[in-house]
């Protein structure tokens, strides 16, 4: 019974001598990450302020959250009592360990950063790449967020998006809108380019300089066709290939031109 109560007397004393110590770690964690929030909050407005780059912002952000709250829980394992060198070394030993567990999103990390070095894109450009098309709404620490033009998020890992190739539609202020469109053998070379020339020329979204390009592209199967090639700003791209589109087909029905359609001629024999 002696060597009970003695345990229990161990016991009671050293939970005792590490009570208020446990309860002080708590508090201060509980503190320190309401700090941690108010910080970071105050740094994205002060960054907001300031009219910093929309594509730093959740980088650093995030970076500063991580930071702080690492050494946040530091502090609070010391105040514990725990010995920082032995700490920091089986933090050094687990690091390794969970390093080599997730190399891939250790390798998206650094594409993160890679993207926010050399800047290919940034938030609000159109973007393709690995297979999707969308609007660059985010780049986070190890994902790139697109929202595509059907309004579906893209979640794109950095890794990938800075090693893989991709396409920015909007690096430059204009684009090519490439078209074809056909006509029959028997219908009047000259008055369909006349048409597809006096649609692109009173369009108030066609740029004059580079001036457009029609020809004669291709004497197909059951079609001449025509390549046509106009000079847009990058943000009517769609406008102009949408209503050349349906214009082209109500010119050419108005004048008679017409737009050949596969068709199958069927004879039958009677024996």
């Amino acid at each position: 019974m002696d060597v009970i109560f003695s345990k229990s007397d161990q016991l009671w004393n050293m939970a005792m001598a590490y009570a208020p110590k446990l309860l002080l770690a708590i508090v201060t964690l509980i503190i320190g990450l309401w700090i941690i929030k108010i910080i970071t909050k105050g740094i994205a407005k002060l960054m907001d302020k300031n009219e910093l780059d929309a594509t730093l912002k959740p980088f650093i952000v995030s970076m500063l959250s991580i930071l702080l709250k690492v050494m946040l829980f530091i502090a609070v394992v010391g105040m514990i009592g725990v010995q920082m060198t032995s700490f920091i070394a089986i933090l050094g030993a687990a690091g390794l360990a969970v390093g080599m567990a997730l190399s891939g999103t250790l390798q998206n990390f650094a594409g993160g950063v890679m993207i926010l070095i050399f800047k290919p894109f940034k938030v609000g450009d159109l973007l393709e790449a690995q297979g999707y098309l969308g609007v660059v709404k985010e780049i986070q620490l190890f994902n790139t967020i697109l929202l595509s033009l059907d309004n579906k998020t893209i979640i794109i890992p950095n890794g990938g998006l800075s090693t893989g190739s991709m396409i920015n539609y909007s690096t430059q202020p204009t684009r090519r809108v490439d078209m074809t469109f056909g006509i029959g053998y028997s219908d009047d070379i000259d008055k369909a380019k006349g048409i597809l020339e006096g649609l692109l020329e009173n369009h108030p979204k066609v740029l004059k300089d580079p001036a457009h390009f029609i020809a004669v592209s291709e004497l197909a199967d059951s079609s001449v066709n025509f390549t046509v090639r106009a000079w847009v700003n990058a943000a009517d791209y769609w406008d102009v290939f949408f209503f050349m589109q349906e214009t082209v087909k109500k010119e050419f029905d108005k004048n008679e031109v017409g737009i050949p359609f596969p068709q199958r001629d069927i004879h039958v024999y009677n024996h």
